[in-house]
């Protein structure tokens, strides 16, 4: 084994005893109380989850692996991508709740790391990385999903800074979040605020009621003439579509991918056991050839997203010109992937795999959110096809 793939080894192994000890004990609760527990997130910071996927310097890249893991390389940035990864994959397959709080954190944080002043990463970026404080983005509106560059939400000049007024909607981490990347538009186009949970005019209403990842602690977020300062602007007037939220964006759905993985990992284990164990017919169902079928497209497919999602995470860390290609892809296999190895899984279960309140029924729920966060399957179709279509050149 080379030393690479021994990193990879030690940070992997590191964030799944961490998901396995201090989060999947937490999982029922979760969901039945559509809250991560505070042990949850004490323990998640304790271990630097928070600041994993940062840079010591906040410029946005990749951080080394977990403090005390004696063969990390700060220097390789490939390896820290993986690191990150392996942690989204560890908590997808412990709660895809836990998974999508630290998703949206790195999406925001990435964001502001990214693109913040000198002044701005100061202030913010260590109490982001201790964990202190939780970050979240908020871009969709209840009648603006995926083309960020038509927010009605609107940040207009006042002596001192601006006033929002608006809503942003299905806003993940909405109702815990200490800190919004937040995009509203003004005479130069969307553009990204940092608006602080505290800050006067903005009401948050949690959402109830959703089907899957109901630790997601989402809200709608309300603002009514919302005072910022002007140091609370991220980058420039009109910057907010083109580059700030892309970032996040291109994070998180990389980050996502991962945490399909682990939840399809977690699912297929179960499905394998109750293959080897259910007995029908005098032999046990693993036997028979149509349960084979099942488990082998569920091991592929889980191997294949598992493969896109190293790709991905590599080119990202080398900034390959293809890095947002991948990450995108990588976010659409993975999350139909990650349905079809659940419902496959249910059926090696029968009547078990459905019942309530059983882990394959969260597993079911939670992997149907997958295909409409971040984009949803269709827009991420047209996306990638757009790509495709911009590297052929006709002469």
């Amino acid at each position: 084994m080379n030393l690479q793939n021994s990193q990879a080894t030690a940070a992997q192994a590191h964030w799944e005893t961490l998901a396995q000890a201090a989060v999947a004990p937490f999982a029922d609760q979760i969901d039945q109380d559509a809250r991560v527990p505070a042990q949850v997130i004490s323990a998640l910071r304790q271990a630097g989850a928070f600041a994993s996927g940062f840079a010591g310097g906040f410029t946005g890249e990749f951080a080394s692996a977990p403090s005390g893991d004696p063969l990390a390389d700060p220097s390789d940035a490939r390896t820290a991508a993986l690191d990150h990864g392996h942690m989204h994959q560890a908590l997808g397959a412990a709660s895809a709740s836990v998974q999508g709080v630290l998703n949206v954190h790195h999406m925001g944080g990435s964001a502001l790391a990214k693109w913040s002043s000198k002044a701005q990463k100061s202030h913010w970026m260590p109490k982001l990385l201790s964990g202190e404080i939780c970050c979240a983005i908020a871009m969709t509106e209840p009648e603006v999903g995926s083309d960020i560059s038509a927010v009605q939400t609107q940040a207009q000049p006042v002596t001192g800074g601006y006033e929002l007024s608006g809503h942003k909607a299905w806003i993940t981490c909405g109702d815990f979040a200490d800190l919004f990347v937040v995009i509203a538009r003004t005479e130069a186009g969307p553009t990204a605020f940092l608006l602080p949970r505290e800050t006067q005019g903005l009401r948050i209403d949690p959402i109830e009621g959703m089907l899957g990842c109901r630790g997601y602690m989402m809200a709608n977020l309300h603002l009514e003439a919302a005072f910022l300062p002007e140091d609370h602007l991220l980058g420039r007037p009109g910057f907010g579509a083109s580059h700030v939220a892309v970032t996040g964006l291109e994070a998180g759905r990389l980050n996502l991918a991962w945490g399909c993985v682990g939840l399809a990992e977690a699912a297929c284990q179960l499905a394998l056991r109750r293959a080897k164990t259910r007995q029908q017919f005098g032999t046990a169902i693993g036997d028979f050839q149509l349960v084979q079928q099942l488990l082998a497209r569920m091991a592929t497919d889980i191997h294949a997203a598992r493969l896109m999602c190293q790709s991905a995470s590599s080119a990202r860390a080398l900034r390959q010109m293809d890095a947002a290609k991948q990450a995108t892809m990588a976010k659409y296999f993975a999350s139909q992937m990650v349905g079809r190895v659940t419902r496959d899984a249910q059926q090696i279960f029968g009547a078990e795999g459905i019942g309530a309140n059983t882990p394959l029924a969260l597993y079911h729920r939670d992997s149907r959110i997958m295909e409409v966060i971040e984009g949803t399957t269709q827009v991420l179709e047209s996306l990638i096809a757009r790509l495709a279509l911009s590297e052929v050149s006709i002469s």
